[in-house]
């Protein structure tokens, strides 16, 4: 089922979360075991992100470096797969820009589509870390509203061989990411909108958002978005803090704010029990408070851990 069709057919706020593939060489059943905690609460979709391969050099005797590359969580569409198989929930999987061709992109299409995975969520992924900012594939996307344009295209059954005969056309339901707090790379938040606004227009059926800790800015995105004529269903993304030295490395990797009342708890915190209870407490009252302003869903970063997800769901669901 698609994801927009979970949200016009529940009367109430649905749950959702997003998982990792585990680390090459891990088994499937560490995963297993992190997302069956969550099965009470009856998720209408589970997200399973896409890491892209990363270059590393090794020395070699005669002083050289040889570059490799390696992809530390491979797996996202045998673990969509497997979820769907295991669990008769509906994986979305993330396709990313990096490190496709538009041609592997292709491919990858064509086999989501005969697993019968109806979602995708489509990005244009990181920059990876040898190489400071993103640089596309060679005859890959170098931004997301092009990936989805090609999804878009294959929903209508045009393929990158234009002599093929009598396509079947593919039926993804296809959602993007949003930034309350703008992308980082973007000169300032209508900007990013603008963007925004593209890729609903190219075929966007749903938008996720990036992480927030301060609902007033969620309110803000959403009523400016829909001041431009977005109307798709906005999902927040929410993430419960965990660690104390997420104090200083969410803000550091995802670019966003936290306010000062929850620095403040956490500032008193002794040890990382203390800061999970804290993050958990934060959860269920924005949580409580997004429900009320009727949002479609509740989207939570698990990075494949349950335990604060399963307290704050038991408290709304």
């Amino acid at each position: 089922m698609k994801v927009t069709e979970h949200l016009a057919q529940s009367p109430k706020t649905v749950f959702s979360f997003e998982i990792l593939p585990p680390l090459k060489g891990q088994s499937i059943n560490q995963l297993f075991s992190a997302i069956e905690p969550l099965m009470e609460f009856k998720p209408a979709f589970i997200d399973v992100t896409y890491h892209r391969e990363e270059y590393v050099y090794t020395q070699q005797p005669n002083g050289f470096l040889e570059r490799k590359t390696t992809r530390k969580r491979p797996g996202t569409v045998g673990i969509c797969a497997a979820i769907m198989n295991r669990y008769g929930i509906d994986a979305v999987p993330h396709l990313i820009c990096g490190g496709f061709s538009i041609e592997e992109t292709e491919n990858a299409l064509i086999d989501l589509d005969f697993l019968g995975i109806d979602n995708v969520l489509v990005l244009r992924g990181d920059a990876i870390k040898s190489e400071g900012k993103f640089v596309p594939e060679a005859n890959g996307h170098h931004f997301a509203s092009e990936l989805l344009e090609q999804v878009a295209q294959m929903n209508k059954g045009k393929y990158l061989d234009q002599e093929l005969q009598k396509t079947a056309p593919t039926s993804f339901c296809i959602g993007v990411a949003g930034y309350p707090e703008k992308h980082f790379e973007s000169p300032n938040l209508d900007k990013d909108l603008e963007y925004l606004k593209l890729k609903v227009d190219l075929g966007a059926e749903y938008i996720v958002t990036q992480m927030f800790f301060d609902n007033n800015k969620y309110f803000e995105f959403v009523r400016k978005c829909r001041a431009m004529g977005i109307q798709v269903p906005i999902i927040p993304g929410l993430k419960p803090i965990t660690a104390k030295n997420q104090l200083t490395v969410l803000p550091s990797i995802f670019h966003i704010d936290l306010p000062h009342d929850l620095v403040k708890a956490l500032d008193k915190c002794k040890n990382n029990e203390e800061v999970m209870q804290v993050g958990i407490e934060w959860g269920i009252q924005q949580s409580k408070e997004l429900m009320e302003f009727g949002v479609p869903c509740l989207h939570y970063y698990s990075m494949s851990r349950s335990v604060a997800v399963q307290n704050i769901a038991k408290a709304l669901f």
